[in-house]
């Protein structure tokens, strides 16, 4: 997979002789007429060069001191366009190069799945314990108001009543044999 990548960074060098595979995609370099003068230019280098423009573009000082704001959406649209332009054809290689290991390995796509599917799952019980928790906490916060309701009602009423709670509360007198 590796050597099937080559071309995406600046400095690394092609394998020596590259395996063809029917319908693969192309290396991961630009389009000849986007090139930088040194011919050395990749879809990465690209990409980054266009997400650099897009931010030159908004914080330049001849958008900030222009006055056309027409002009000045324009260029924030087309540098944004270039971008996205560029996004896609990396996301067309990654995606090639994806097809192509699903062909050569599908057993390896497999186990990818499979991980993703068990990291899901752990996720989800993490979440399922942490709902659980919230749940017993609120369960046991709604008992605890109910039982501070229940207790005022089972008091009796009156001037003496503080006085016949209270008399509840002693132990029963010890009677002589």
């Amino acid at each position: 997979m590796a050597s099937s990548m080559s071309g995406m960074f600046p400095g690394q060098q092609p394998p020596a002789h590259p395996a063809p595979v029917p319908g693969a995609a192309a290396p991961l370099s630009a389009p000849s007429g986007s090139r930088a003068p040194g011919g050395n230019s990749t879809l990465v280098d690209d990409l980054e060069a266009s997400f650099e423009a897009c931010f030159a573009s908004l914080v330049s000082q001849d958008y900030v001191n222009g006055t056309d704001q027409e002009e000045i959406r324009t260029g924030v649209d087309q540098c944004i366009q270039k971008f996205l332009d560029v996004a896609r054809q990396t996301e067309c290689f990654f995606l090639q190069k994806r097809l192509q290991l699903s062909v050569q390995k599908p057993e390896q796509v497999e186990k990818e799945d499979i991980s993703e599917l068990r990291n899901e799952l752990q996720r989800k019980e993490m979440l399922i314990q942490k709902h659980l928790t919230k749940i017993h906490h609120w369960q046991q916060v709604l008992e605890d108001i109910n039982v501070q309701h229940k207790k005022p009602a089972e008091l009796p009423q009156g001037p003496l009543a503080f006085l016949e709670q209270a008399s509840t509360n002693l132990p029963a007198p010890i009677k002589p044999n």
